[in-house]
């Protein structure tokens, strides 16, 4: 069973995508992190983000059984990562990295924001999960201050906008929903509710799948 999950910059699809994966016991990856990944081995060596044959050469050299989600959650990989993204090289050599991943005989959940799009077109369940803007920069505030760190709601929020803007108006596999996903809107959820709303779109697929 493949679950393909998709959606903008904290809609809490990784959360939703890590609760499901726990449940079905399927191995589970964060394609976001695989970018980032490829922009912090750039950052490391000193290369230029937007030196295509350095960025290429990461991509090839990231492995996605080593993802260290501590170091690459931070907000300067995430920067960068937005610069490494729009490669087209980089991409494709990505995408069929986490294709390989998805192929394993048990199935897989992936989350990001081409899954049903581009890398599983063909996943058994997808869900695009959203929120308003408003309510995932408050969402952001309030790890940033859970973490005990400091942050502006209005610089958070603007930041969410321009990634929105950037990840949906990009040439190379914008983000959006795929014609056949199941959309979960999560801004009046908590986490728990949207846990459940998502495994009864993933038992209703089994379960359908199952009667053919």
């Amino acid at each position: 069973m493949i679950i393909a999950i998709d959606g903008p910059a904290g809609a809490g699809k990784g959360t939703l995508a890590r609760r499901l994966a726990d449940y079905y016991h399927l191995p589970h990856l964060d394609t976001g992190l695989t970018y980032r990944a490829v922009a912090h081995m750039l950052l490391m060596k000193g290369w230029p983000l937007g030196d295509e044959p350095h960025a290429v050469e990461a991509a090839r050299l990231v492995d996605l059984g080593h993802l260290d989600r501590a170091v690459l959650s931070a907000h300067a990989v995430g920067e960068a990562a937005s610069k490494v993204a729009v490669i087209p090289e980089v991409r494709k050599i990505l995408v069929e990295k986490q294709r390989a991943f998805a192929a394993q005989p048990s199935g897989a959940v992936l989350d990001g924001r081409d899954i049903g799009t581009v890398v599983c077109p063909d996943a058994d369940v997808k869900l695009y999960v959203t929120a308003s803007a408003e309510v995932r920069a408050r969402r952001r505030l309030a790890e940033i201050e859970a973490n005990g760190g400091a942050a502006d709601f209005a610089g958070i929020l603007a930041d969410i906008r321009r990634r929105d803007e950037r990840d949906t108006g990009r040439a190379d596999s914008p983000l959006k929903p795929a014609a056949d996903a199941h959309l979960l809107d999560t801004s009046e959820m908590d986490i728990e509710a949207a846990f459940l709303a998502a495994k009864a779109i993933v038992d209703d697929a089994v379960a359908g799948g199952n009667k053919t």
